[in-house]
Parts: C-alpha cells; sequence; structure tokens
C-alpha cells in the first residue's frame, strides 16, 4: 500500500535476522490451487484501477492475460460496510470463476472507516473502540476471503500514534490481531501482515518480532504480505533476497517500482529496483510450490488504470518469458 514520503534510507550490511537468503521453501496453506505450470501467477491490485466498476475491473484483467486480482475492500469496490455483503460477496465470487481469476483480499482501503483519517482508525489506536473498529473490519475480510476462496486475507499494522510507547503499541497489536487470527485459522485463510514503510510494523525484522510475540504460530495462520518496492525503499537486503529471506512465510507479494529511502509507489522502469534478479528469485518461489499471486501495486495511478494494467503485465513478460 502507498503512503508517498521519504524514509530513512539504511545501508545494506547484510542478511537480517528474517532468515536465509539461500535455498527458497514456501508456506504451507490450506488454500490450494488449480494453476498447473510453474510461471508467477500475475495480479493487478483494484486500488490502482477505482476509477472502474468492479465488474469492469475484472473483466480488464481476464481479457489482459491477468492470473488475479488484489481486491481491496472499499467503499467503490465490494464496500465491506455496505448491507448485503455476503450476497454481493457471492456474486464477486461468481465473476471470478466465470474469468477464471484468483484473488487476494486487501484491506489498506484509506478512507474505508474513517473519511477524515488515513487508514484509520488502526489497530493501535488508543481508544479500545477505536481498534476494536478496525478489528470488526478485518473479521468481515477473513469471512469475504473465505467465502471468495482467497489465497490469504491483507494487513497492516498502523502507525505508531503521537504519545505511545512503542512497547505499549505492540501490545495493542497483539491483542487486537489475536481474534482475527482465531477467526483465519478457523476459516482456513492466512493472515498476510504487510510491513508498511512509516508503520509501527515496517520492516522484516519487525514481522518477526510480531511472531515471536504471538508465540509463533504456523506460516499458514501468520504469513507475510512481500511488498517488493518496500523492501528496496527501506529493507538491508536487496529485495530478491528479501523474497528468499522471507519465503517460508510469504503469502502474497505485491510489486512495483521504487527508489531507495522513498515511499512512492512507480510504474515499471520509474524507479530504481534491479528487476532481473528479484523475477528469478520469484520464479524460483513459484517453482518451490507458492501458489499465490504477485499483484502490481499501483495504488496512485488510477487516472490512467487501464494502460498500466496492460503495460505491467507486457513489462512482466518481458522480463520473465515463463510469466
Amino acid at each position: 500500500m502507498s503512503s508517498a514520503g521519504p524514509v530513512p534510507a539504511s545501508d545494506r550490511p547484510g542478511p537480517s535476522r528474517a532468515g536465509s537468503a539461500g535455498q527458497i521453501t514456501t508456506p504451507a496453506s490450506s488454500r490450494s490451487s488449480t494453476h498447473s505450470s510453474d510461471r508467477p501467477r500475475l495480479g493487478y491490485g483494484t486500488n490502482g484501477l477505482t476509477d472502474l466498476r468492479l465488474d469492469d475491473a475484472l473483466g480488464l484483467l481476464a481479457d489482459l492475460g491477468y492470473d488475479g486480482v488484489g481486491l481491496t475492500l472499499d467503499h467503490m469496490h465490494l464496500d465491506p460496510l455496505a448491507p448485503d455483503l455476503a450476497a454481493r460477496t457471492a456474486r464477486v465470487a461468481r465473476r471470478l470463476g466465470e474469468l477464471g481469476l484468483g484473488v487476494t483480499v486487501e484491506t489498506g482501503a484509506r478512507y474505508v472507516l474513517d473519511p477524515r483519517r488515513k487508514h484509520g482508525p488502526s489497530l493501535l489506536d488508543p481508544d479500545s473502540e477505536d481498534r476494536s473498529a478496525r478489528v470488526r473490519l478485518l473479521l468481515r475480510a477473513v469471512r469475504v476471503a473465505s467465502d471468495l476462496g482467497a489465497h490469504a486475507v491483507h494487513c497492516f499494522s498502523g502507525v505508531l500514534p503521537a504519545g505511545t510507547a512503542p512497547d505499549e503499541a505492540w501490545k495493542r497489536l497483539t491483542s487486537s490481531l489475536a481474534p482475527v487470527l482465531e477467526a483465519a485459522e478457523a476459516a482456513g485463510v492466512p493472515l498476510a501482515v504487510e510491513p508498511e514503510p512509516g508503520h509501527l510494523l515496517a520492516t522484516l525484522d519487525d514481522f518477526h518480532h510480531l511472531r515471536g510475540l504471538l508465540g509463533d504460530p504456523p506460516p499458514g495462520v501468520l504469513g507475510l504480505t512481500l511488498d517488493l518496492g518496500h523492501c528496496q525503499c527501506l529493507e538491508p537486503l536487496p529485495p530478491a533476497d528479501c523474497l528468499r529471506a522471507a519465503a517460508p512465510w510469504v503469502h502474497h507479494i505485491q510489486i512495483e517500482d521504487m527508489r531507495r529511502g522513498v515511499h512512492e509507489h512507480l510504474p515499471f522502469g520509474d524507479g530504481e529496483i534491479d528487476f532481473p534478479p528479484v523475477l528469478a528469485a520469484l520464479a524460483e518461489l513459484t517453482a518451490a510450490g507458492y501458489p499465490g499471486l504477485t499483484v502490481v501495486e499501483l495504488p496512485r495511478h488510477s487516472h490512467a488504470g487501464p494502460a498500466l494494467a496492460r503495460s505491467s503485465l507486457s513489462f512482466l513478460r518481458r522480463e520473465v518469458p515463463t510469466c
């Protein structure tokens, strides 16, 4: 998810404690895939197609040749707060089936809960009722994901509130996520937490800190959304090595271009990422059994969404012939 702005850059001193950047293994998941080849499963995020009706956006992606969609629950696309959510979800499930599209449910809509606070309220808010509103959204997202047959449910921590000590924020995060993890495990849909620049949980090391606080849940219950642009932005390892190190926990991947130290999602070629090694690591992950999607994430480019969906797929297919 995008929140453009400068991020303190760090040097790349060597492997982080996130894990080895060597041989790739993948997490166990209760969600099976009918995808029969070893090519990466490519998707596009609906948060980059907000000027299109959801049905039109899904049709566009299928016509272009995408394998799936990162479906952000928002007021214009499967509003999670509007009436008749179950019936609307069933219609979307039928449409996805007709088009042969896989799906991951994303929950990073900017103003879906509060029309004045971006990404508010969060799981870290001082007010327990505010935190509960975010928890209820995530519980709805789990139900939607289960009904859609989604690979995973995405979420993130939120920004550290002013005046809140980090230790207290981590306590709020773990207590808020507990019922969501319980629901996700019961539904058989992994929760895929995204390290987000500027948030409390910003890095792969932060993700592993959360795992420890939660008692190290199995990767099939608590997993990872890995945004490869975020790796370029602030991780000590290059994006390809981040992917290899994080592979045992990855349930969802987001991809775009980005520059070091600046959290701005860019079309391919407009940033600094060296894509051949990244896409080689992605091919390794796919060959090792990763069944999820790799979703192009351009949430500030809806004005050119159809054109960028086309050019992004062309870029990925050109760089990785097996795509």
